[in-house]
């Protein structure tokens, strides 16, 4: 009797591919953009390139090492696996970012400097307020008022408890008195000079950083008071990124609303161990979840302990991203959450940005300008069609070679690449892979590899029907004896394509990564399609004729050599 490991219930293989297949076709049609294309990458669609000028606070040139760094982190941000496609070179004393497609603001945000301080809110007023006097910073102990219009919110019960959020069980927060009657206030911020037109633009960017500094990190409160009077938040902020942490600061909300003045940071974006961002399903907003270091998390319990009922502030290059009400601490544990305006995508990003560190230099960010494909799409045709025209040639061998096996290795190639296609399309929305000329080369490759596996089968059943089985008995003895070889071969190819990958950058990278995708899917496909087709076709009769399955020449082998054997026997 045959062996029935590995040859039982074929059909609910095939069903088990057939649901594979529908849960990604599912995912590409009713998830993400609903786009059923794979991104393309810059040779092939073109690009969007930006560059970014390092801006040093004593106007040196930037330390090569501090470049690399930032190169490396940036890179990170945008190609964290190393698929997307994106390219971050240095050019003398600048970066120079190309992304795929005509998307410029995604360039810029690369630049973003990513300095996090948590700081406490020592006063606060509406920007529409500006050129009046703030009210007086409160008094140790005292709660501050809140920002208008801000009400605390519940926290998520199956989360850590949120800076602003009263933890479950707990009423409401106390309601801060309010705030005193505003004045118009006498004193001014100290006017700025005008600009020396002798100073080069690397020059005067420093002076206008140590003028912001001058006014708005002074530990006097009449200038600090006086700078909250005077800052317009419409207006492009000099300080940007290199803002003294221990120094207070007078800052601007990230939407503009708000002039906040904070003291000296307390945490530092360094400590931050890993960043998430997610949707809270209670407040119906999106949310960036982070988890401190120990010394952060050490910290940040401190901070929450003497900030019970007042504000501490997340400030991101200068900015404040978020400034809620501490209204439970401490805070163990190490995690908090950041609550502000984000769509899913900006709380993505910014979660992005913090995972990977700050930069070490500020910079500057030019226009963005549009880079033209270096191949472009009619070589992109031209490869397909020569992948087209070599899977062609290998199906029609096939046929004329192994004739029904053939029709079986042409229906497994069809599944392989219904699969992989979907595969690319999902990718591209989940991790930014790009799709170029070396991820197809990549593509076409592993497909090849997949009919390899498919021949190696097929010979091992030849090799039963040798010794005088039946093509019934010998499909699946032939499996038992092909399935080792198939995954040893396809373990050294993804084994290989993993060094490569880590190893590799740029394009060579993207290649390693289809290669490796394309031999698991190998291992896939033989054993949920290949094998079980197989397997029911040497059950039927009309399959199993020699004229259809083209292993008549291989079952007179196997006749001739028995009856040399029996006449040998005989003699």
């Amino acid at each position: 009797m045959p062996p029935s490991q590995g040859s039982a219930h074929p059909l609910r293989l095939l069903g088990v591919y057939a649901a594979l297949l529908a849960v990604i076709y599912a995912l590409v049609f009713f998830t993400g953009d609903k786009s059923s294309t794979p991104r393309l990458g810059i040779d092939l669609q073109g690009g969007t390139r930006v560059t970014l000028t390092a801006r040093t606070p004593d106007g040196g040139k930037p330390n090569q090492d501090s470049l690399k760094k930032a190169q490396e982190i940036i890179e990170n941000r945008v190609n964290g696996l190393g698929v997307a496609g994106s390219e971050v070179v240095i050019d003398g004393d600048n970066l120079v970012i190309t992304v795929p497609g005509d998307d410029g603001a995604q360039a810029r945000a690369l630049a973003t400097t990513a300095k996090l301080y948590i700081r406490p809110v020592l006063n606060a007023v509406p920007a529409a307020q500006r050129g009046q006097t703030p009210p007086a910073a409160p008094a140790p102990g005292e709660a501050p008022p809140p920002a208008a219009g801000e009400v605390p919110a519940p926290a998520p019960a199956d989360s850590a408890p949120s800076v602003g959020a009263p933890a479950s069980g707990e009423g409401p927060a106390p309601q801060p008195e309010p705030a005193p009657q505003q004045r118009v206030f006498p004193a001014q911020a100290p006017t700025q000079p005008p600009a020396d037109p002798n100073l080069t633009p690397q020059e005067l960017a420093v002076k206008e950083i140590q003028d912001a500094k001058a006014v708005r990190q002074s530990s006097d409160p009449t200038v600090a008071q006086a700078a909250m009077a005077a800052l317009d938040c419409s207006k492009p902020d000099p300080l940007q990124g290199n803002d003294d942490p221990n120094l207070p600061l007078v800052a601007c909300s990230t939407d503009g609303q708000e002039i906040l003045l904070l003291d000296k940071s307390r945490i530092d974006g360094q400590e931050i161990k890993s960043a998430s961002s997610g949707m809270n399903t209670q407040q119906a907003r999106h949310e960036v979840y982070l988890e401190f270091k120990s010394a952060g998390s050490d910290a940040w319990a401190q901070l929450t302990g003497e900030y019970v009922n007042k504000r501490v502030a997340f400030v991101l290059d200068t900015k404040v991203v978020s400034a809620p009400v501490v209204q439970q601490g401490p805070q163990q544990g190490g995690r908090t959450q950041i609550s502000g305006n984000f769509t899913a995508a900006s709380a993505k990003e910014l979660a992005n940005t913090l995972k990977y560190g700050s930069l070490p230099l500020s910079f500057q960010t030019s226009e963005a300008e549009t880079v033209s494909a270096t191949l472009g799409l009619s070589s992109l045709k031209a490869g397909l069609l020569a992948g087209a025209i070599g899977l062609a040639v290998v199906l029609l061998y096939c046929l004329a070679y192994y004739r029904m096996l053939g029709f079986v290795t042409g229906l497994s190639l069809v599944a392989s690449g219904l699969a992989v296609y979907g595969i690319m399309v999902l990718l591209g929305r989940w991790i930014g892979f790009t799709l170029d000329l070396a991820g197809i080369a990549g593509l076409i490759i592993g497909i090849g590899m997949t009919a390899d596996s498919f021949v190696v089968f097929f010979e091992r059943i030849k090799d039963e029907m040798r010794e005088g089985r039946s093509f019934r008995s010998a499909a699946p003895r032939g499996w038992q004896r092909a399935r080792r070889t198939i995954l040893s071969g396809n373990a050294v190819s993804f084994i290989a394509a993993a060094v490569l990958y880590i190893l590799a950058v740029g394009q060579v990278r993207g290649f390693a990564f289809t290669l490796g995708l394309t031999t698991i899917l190998d291992v896939v496909v033989v054993f949920l399609m290949t094998s079980p087709l197989v397997l029911l076709a040497s059950r039927t009769s009309f399959w199993a004729k020699p004229s259809v399955n083209g292993l008549g020449a291989v079952q007179q082998i196997a006749r001739e050599r028995k009856a040399a054997q029996t006449a040998l026997g005989k003699a």
